[in-house]
């Protein structure tokens, strides 16, 4: 089978592109350059490139890089200017699989004649079949808890899972640096990337997002109304944050942000009982398969944990409501909210 690995660099897609080689399978390595911009994470630069071609040579196969920066920018950076500037939490690792890993990259594979992706994913990929007869397939959590990947992988439906290939989720991290270090990959030791490649730890997040954006300064309130505090700009607050909201000190009990308002440029902010909920309502709803209504767990982060819900479908297309079986935290507007049943995707929504 022609397979196209991304290697990014790491050692997790280093070993799915040697495990795919030693299974017999034609394999090519390919290098998605993506961020032109600086990059301390981990991705997306120069060394990451060196690093997936030197694993190639170990592996013994073609590697190639591909410039897919014009829609890195569109579809992956401006979202994520974008979502702030509506009051959003943002996930661009989502839609950088979303836009780029799972449809450019697939396209691509498709252009040059490969009949399936791989990465190197923590997750897994199962086949089912229902009672009509039909092959369903869903993503699985990683055999590695600590490193599961599916979450992130949410929005792959039937035809991106028919052409993609997982071969490390059945492994732990561990076992995937052993097999590098056995095969003599210089990554097996790499650091995990960590954060938003496209954003350096030097500059951080409200500066990347000043040189893109207008921010808008923010008053504070409690939950009567009275002004406690300020912040330089509301666009940057979300919900559950503690720190930078211009708060008085003192033994007062810790305050949260409960609510953000960017039209009126008003924060709110309680106590943590406050922050509590019992219901989060969704929208954007995909599913993998079939829908599914009524009892789910769900996870509202990349490392979260899941939690017991019910799902109600709305009567609108593509909106939900998840009510929770314990009051829990509230989801920021933005979020991801993945749904899963028996450890497998079914679905996926941004909290509302």
């Amino acid at each position: 089978m022609e397979i196209m690995v991304a290697m990014s660099g790491g050692v997790d897609s280093a070993v799915a592109a040697a495990l795919l080689k030693a299974q017999g399978h034609e394999v090519v390595g390919v290098t998605m350059k993506l961020w032109g911009g600086d990059s301390d994470t981990g991705c997306c630069s120069v060394s990451d490139v060196l690093d997936a071609r030197r694993a190639a040579d170990v592996v013994g196969v073609e590697h190639h890089v591909f410039n897919f920066g014009d829609a890195f920018d569109e579809h992956v950076v401006h979202h994520y200017v974008d979502a702030h500037e509506a009051g959003l939490t943002p996930n661009p690792c989502i839609e950088c699989n979303r836009s780029i890993k799972f449809d450019k990259l697939l396209e691509r594979a498709d252009s040059l004649g490969f009949e399936m992706i791989a990465t190197g994913h923590h997750a897994q990929i199962v086949q089912e079949v229902d009672a009509l007869g039909k092959v369903q397939r869903f993503i699985k959590r990683g055999a590695d808890g600590a490193k599961d990947q599916s979450y992130v992988l949410h929005m792959l439906g039937q035809a991106e899972l028919a052409r993609t290939m997982l071969p490390i989720g059945h492994m732990s991290k561990d076992e995937v640096r052993r097999y590098a270090a056995d095969i003599g990959m210089r990554v097996a030791n790499k650091p995990d990337s960590q954060d938003v490649c496209f954003i350096t730890r030097a500059e951080g997040r409200p500066s990347f997002l000043r040189s893109r954006m207008d921010f808008t300064p923010g008053v504070v309130v409690d939950a009567a109304g009275e002004r406690v505090g300020a912040v330089e700009s509301v666009q940057l607050v979300t919900i559950g944050q503690r720190k930078g909201l211009g708060l008085a000190g003192g033994d007062r009990e810790p305050r949260y942000v409960v609510d953000v308002d960017v039209p009126s440029a008003t924060v709110t902010v309680g106590r943590k009982e406050e922050l509590l909920t019992l219901e989060t309502p969704v929208r954007d709803l995909l599913w993998v398969a079939e829908p599914v209504d009524g009892p789910v767990e769900v996870q509202t982060s990349a490392h979260g944990h899941p939690t017991a819900a019910t799902l109600s479908l709305g009567s609108e297309a593509g909106e939900a409501m998840v009510t929770w079986h314990q009051a829990r935290p509230r989801v920021a507007p933005g979020q991801s909210v993945v749904l899963y049943w028996n450890d497998r995707v079914v679905g996926g929504a941004l909290a509302r």
